[in-house]
């Protein structure tokens, strides 16, 4: 089966001969305070520091999922309240998760005219301003020009939930104070890990708050990688694959223009080349607005329920695995990944699939 499930979604090839070499050779067996295993965790960080591009004074932590990162946020870098500008499921799931914490929090959700407005809107003692720069429920993402007018308005920290796109396009680091994202998605990973990226300012933050009530307070994540060390017993395996796909991948510059020459062509076969298809974009391109926001790493098509189950129904006996719809557009919508490890033969053939479909086939 080919997958374009948006996550957990395909891995590299290659993973599967690593892991099996991590097995061979002992790593998953390693004492992750061990000498030899502090090299795995080295190689891991410096990789995403050099293939991704980081500030030097960037800090990185591994820990285990997205969600987890949301925690960390919550816990260790906001103060007073939490804003979360929205639009989407994702960004709504953050919001819950944040107050059920006990966390002060506001939410402000984007709208079908001004998905992604030109200004944060705050409450004056809001310190901590949180949005996911790619929306993978409806495929849309917060373009660098929009965050660096947040970063432009807001004095607090900003934290971005990049799932969906970390490790699949150019990201401009110094927009915001805290980066996540897990690897199951253009990391080309399997489910299991997350990557937090923080900045100086958050760290003084963190410092200031003293945060060390929880197992992932980021003060003490920071104390222990900062030795190249983690604070619990890690995922192994996974940060072995991940030092391992960071020293295969090109740099991040080479990948965001394969990524964004593949999305406009996606936008482009939807909507110039087969238009008979009973689906179109989800957001259809129609305004220069539009296309800012539209994801250059998830591509989200739209019809009627009946055209959008038949259309992966018969993906499915075709050997093609499409991504459901999510939220509020589960049964409307389904959605391709755009992530580096599918090969474009892989696209080749599900573009060839959809024009036999037009034809009936």
């Amino acid at each position: 089966m080919i997958s374009f499930y948006p996550g957990p979604s395909k891995i590299y090839p290659s993973v599967a001969d690593w892991a099996a070499e991590a097995v061979r050779s002992g790593v998953v067996s390693m004492n992750h305070r061990s000498p030899e295993f502090m090299a795995v965790t080295k190689s891991a960080i410096r990789g995403i520091h050099e293939k991704l591009a980081l500030p030097a004074d960037y800090h990185v932590a591994l820990v285990s999922s997205a969600t987890e990162c949301w925690e960390i946020v919550a816990q260790s870098l906001t103060e007073q309240w939490s804003g979360h500008i929205t639009n989407g499921a994702f960004g709504e799931k953050w919001y819950d998760y944040t107050a059920r914490l006990g966390v002060n929090s506001w939410q402000f959700k984007g709208n079908d005219s001004a998905l992604w407005p030109h200004r944060a809107t705050t409450y004056p003692e809001t310190d901590t301003l949180c949005l996911i720069q790619n929306e993978t429920s409806n495929g849309t993402q917060v373009p660098m020009i929009c965050l660096a007018q947040y970063r432009a308005d807001f004095d607090g920290i900003i934290a971005v939930d990049a799932v969906s796109s970390m490790a699949g396009i150019v990201l401009e680091w110094s927009l915001a104070d805290v980066w996540f994202a897990s690897v199951q998605k253009c990391f080309g990973l399997p489910a299991g890990l997350a990557v937090l990226i923080y900045s100086p300012r958050a760290l003084a933050r963190a410092e200031a708050i003293g945060d060390r009530k929880y197992y992932n307070s980021l003060l003490f994540l920071h104390e222990n990688f900062s030795k190249f060390q983690t604070p619990y017993t890690p995922n192994g395996l996974g940060i072995y694959l991940l030092s391992q796909i960071m020293q295969h991948v090109p740099p991040i510059a080479d990948v965001d223009k394969i990524t964004k020459k593949r999305a406009a062509k996606w936008y482009a076969f939807f909507e110039t080349e087969q238009t008979q298809l009973p689906f179109k974009p989800l957001i259809n391109g129609h305004s220069a607005s539009e296309t800012t926001i539209r994801s250059d790493t998830v591509i989200a098509l739209t019809g009627a329920e009946d055209d959008i189950a038949t259309v992966k129904k018969r993906a499915k006996s075709a050997g093609i695995i499409l991504g459901n719809g999510y939220g509020d557009w589960k049964d409307t919508t389904f959605r391709i990944a755009n992530f580096p490890a599918i090969a474009d033969g892989e696209v080749e053939t599900l573009k060839a699939f959809f024009r036999e479909y037009e034809q009936g086939g």
